[in-house]
């Protein structure tokens, strides 16, 4: 197997994030469903948009976020997305590079737009997401990069993007080549709700594909249909690593032989819970293409979580590198 250029390379959506405080008042007036996320289409974007306080704007979508979080650790992250040619295209793409990911998908020259988050966080933490996908589906087969997947020892597949048929052959595509490079291949289930959708779809992607899972307690007990215990005691036909996330209560980690549970990190305050997963995602891989064991793994992933929980937006408000060597140190 030839030496690794990347340590990761992700494949999601690409969408430009929009982030406001609300409360549970502007969400009733704009109609919406509290704590979730939710498909829209472009006039219904304009018309929450309006409606929204004033706002920060980065480059997100969920493969994204964890990209981004491995490179603040110092990893070598590659990205694979749809944006189309316009202002907020080339926000997404030199937002990304300028934090040291490779991204160079081509944009579209025509067709929908760039795709666009507006997440609305109420003051306890939750958010409220509304999710205009945009040129996001129109990333298919052709978009695939085969050399750059097999130059990265982890290819890391986002689970929001299995709706589009051409998305589902992209990623059939890009685990094979990931595969046939010697690479493994991850996969987030990003949301109970694409669980709910894709179930039989999800399980035999993860039997003929998949060799790290990440999920939270709500998706993997979706996708198994039991409770937490009954999952992990399934997942070892499925893949040969799962990491289970479970808010306050830490997580869990199988290798389909070990169980290992590992306890949240301290946060004087959860003020948005926007990228968590996306977060302890990027630590875990960050330690897994370090060679680190799967304890320390889960502990890496549990402190980029925290960071991100205690301040509004899904990338880190410090030094992410920094803030691991520190808490790591003083905890030995």
């Amino acid at each position: 197997m030839a030496e690794s250029s990347f340590d990761v390379a992700g494949i999601g959506n690409a969408i430009v994030d929009v982030l406001a405080h609300a409360d549970d008042k502007v969400l009733t007036a704009l109609g919406l469903e509290k704590g979730v996320m939710t498909l829209i289409d472009a006039d219904r974007a304009d018309s929450i948009y309006a409606g929204m306080a004033p706002a920060v704007e980065c480059s997100g979508g969920s493969a994204a976020n964890t990209i981004a979080g491995i490179a603040a650790l110092g990893g070598k992250t590659a990205f694979i997305g749809k944006v189309k040619d316009d202002q907020l295209g080339n926000v997404f793409r030199h937002d990304l590079r300028t934090q040291g990911v490779v991204f160079d998908t081509p944009a579209a020259a025509d067709g929908t737009s760039t795709a666009r988050c507006m997440i609305l966080v109420t003051p306890d933490a939750q958010r409220t997401m509304q999710t205009y996908l945009g040129a996001c589906i129109e990333l298919g087969p052709e978009d695939i990069d085969a050399e750059l997947l097999g130059r990265a020892q982890v290819t890391y597949l986002e689970g929001y993007l299995w709706d589009p048929p051409q998305a589902k052959e992209a990623f059939r595509k890009a685990a094979t080549v990931a595969h046939a490079a010697g690479r493994k291949v991850a996969l987030s289930l990003s949301d109970p709700f694409c669980v709910e959708r894709h179930r039989a779809e999800f399980l035999e992607l993860m039997s003929d594909h998949i060799d790290i899972l990440f999920a939270n307690e709500a998706e993997i007990t979706a996708l198994y249909r039991t409770d937490l215990d009954g999952a992990i005691r399934q997942l070892k036909n499925h893949v040969g690593v799962a990491a289970l996330t479970r808010g306050a209560q830490g997580s869990v980690v199988t290798d389909g032989e070990t169980v290992v549970s590992c306890s949240a990190e301290p946060v004087s305050a959860v003020v948005d819970t926007t990228g968590a997963g996306d977060l302890y995602a990027a630590g875990f891989l960050y330690g897994f293409t370090q060679g680190r064991d799967l304890g320390t793994c889960a502990r890496l992933g549990g402190i980029c979580a925290a960071e991100i929980i205690g301040h509004i937006g899904a990338r880190p408000a410090v030094d992410l590198a920094r803030l691991v060597a520190n808490t790591l140190s003083h905890t030995v």
